[in-house]
């Protein structure tokens, strides 16, 4: 049964269990996301967690409306807006978020996710601002989903094992239209099926960024939030290794991203007890007194609302288009690889690159516009060949597509191995291509 978000200030007898798909989460006493049986007679009996529990939500005493999310943004960590700092990616990431209005923030510590937590838990002071340390990637994630029922901006994340384990929820929040941001900080490239795929069920889709740098990761955390609010659905950080740990210069800032529709459907908990109190289900069945459009129409609306983002919110970045041979790469693979065609072509190679910024919905016309006159297009990923199967689907003639990734991991595992390396990269294009730059 999935999970259902419910407003109230009745007496219920809910059973809580101790595994987080049943994760129980209360925001400031009137909303929260549980799994409960009905009927739900008060009990007096059992009120060990494994047990039956009597419990009342009351009512909070009026306050003003729930604010949208662009009234939410730019809660600044201190006074270094328009200031240069040294930060870490993940430092960089954590402040991005709050100075976006991120106020809720659960996870639980794999590397190198792990410095983006501890990044989080020094940085969300404060009444208004909670970081939680889950006790699996699953609680975290549901947490997350209930903070942002409230109206709250919230985030959750992991590395993609722990993203595996999320999987439900963010098919729930995506089929809920709860907003909520998901944070990856990889361990490689090998999570691109994950990301632009997902695992969950459903007809859903979930807008994934992968940022080549810090700089575009402060930009990109910003942007989520905003998408996230914008079409109710969840979105997806991809970084990795480099950017969590890189440390550069940066001058925080609260990018304009236009206004936003008011939060009106958030469980604040002023409407319980009243008649009007709203409820969040993947069935959108709505209530006796007010049913809603059901199943069906529910999941129909859900995947237009894709296929809008799909068509909307394509990013790419492509340099020298058309080129004889055009390398097409994501995150920060992507950086290798454009130095390396920057070399290239100063010794008389046509070498050109494309990115895709948004790698769900991946921008398959421009791909297709930029490789039209180009003899070979190769693909360099950190993985077995994944993304290679959406430049496929992009590009029309197939013969001339190479993937030259693979995969490469250092001893650990937590890392990119030997071939995210500039010799290597290079000795990849030339090989695939048989031509030699010119002296």
């Amino acid at each position: 049964m999935p999970a259902v978000l419910i407003e109230s200030s009745d007496l219920f007898r809910c059973r809580i269990e101790p595994v987080a798909r049943h994760s129980f989460i209360l925001s400031k006493g009137s909303a929260y996301a549980l799994q409960c049986e009905a009927p739900f007679p008060p009990r007096p009996d059992g009120r060990g967690i494994h047990g039956e529990i009597p419990m009342t939500v009351t009512q909070p005493p009026p306050t003003p409306d729930a604010p949208s999310a662009s009234a939410g943004a730019g809660i600044s960590v201190g006074s270094d807006q328009g200031t240069s700092l040294l930060l870490s990616g993940s430092e960089a990431v954590a402040r991005a978020s709050i100075d976006a209005g991120c106020r809720f923030f659960a996870g639980y510590p794999m590397s190198p996710f792990t410095n983006l937590l501890e990044s989080f838990s020094k940085l969300m002071r404060g009444p208004e601002r909670v970081c939680v340390a889950a006790e699996s990637e699953i609680e975290g994630a549901n947490m997350a989903i209930g903070a942002a029922a409230t109206g709250a901006r919230a985030a959750t994340g992991s590395c993609g094992q722990g993203l595996a384990l999320m999987q439900e929820a963010i098919a729930e929040s995506a089929l809920n239209e709860t907003p909520l941001v998901f944070f990856n900080m990889a361990r490689s490239q090998q999570d691109y099926f994950q990301a632009t795929r997902g695992g969950g069920w459903g007809d859903y889709r979930t807008i994934a960024l992968a940022p080549k740098d810090v700089h575009e990761a402060i930009e990109h955390t910003h942007l989520l939030f905003h998408l996230a609010d914008l079409y109710r659905v969840p979105t997806l950080f991809y970084g990795d290794h480099f950017i969590a740990h890189t440390e550069v210069g940066v001058t925080p800032h609260v990018p304009d991203l236009g206004p936003l529709p008011p939060k009106d459907w958030a469980l604040d908990g002023r409407a319980g007890g009243s008649g009007r109190s709203k409820l969040h289900w993947t069935w959108n069945m709505g209530k006796v007194l007010d049913p809603g459009p059901g199943p069906d129409a529910h999941w129909r609306a859900v995947a237009a609302k894709f296929d809008e983002i799909r068509r909307l919110e394509r990013r790419w970045e492509v340099d020298h288009p058309n080129a004889d041979v055009m390398v097409v790469s994501f995150g920060t693979a992507a950086g290798f690889v454009e130095h390396v065609a920057r070399e290239l072509r100063a010794e008389g190679l046509s070498i050109g690159t494309f990115r895709p910024i948004t790698l769900w919905p991946f921008p398959e016309e421009a791909l297709a516009e930029a490789t039209e006159d180009s003899r070979h297009v190769l693909v360099f990923e950190v993985n077995a060949g994944q993304m290679v199967d959406d430049v496929r689907l992009s590009v029309g003639d197939r013969s001339k597509i190479r993937s030259i990734g693979g995969i490469s991991a250092d001893e650990s595992g937590l890392r990119y191995g030997a071939l995210l390396d500039v010799p290597a990269v290079r000795a990849r294009i030339l090989a695939a291509t048989g031509l030699e730059a010119a002296r």
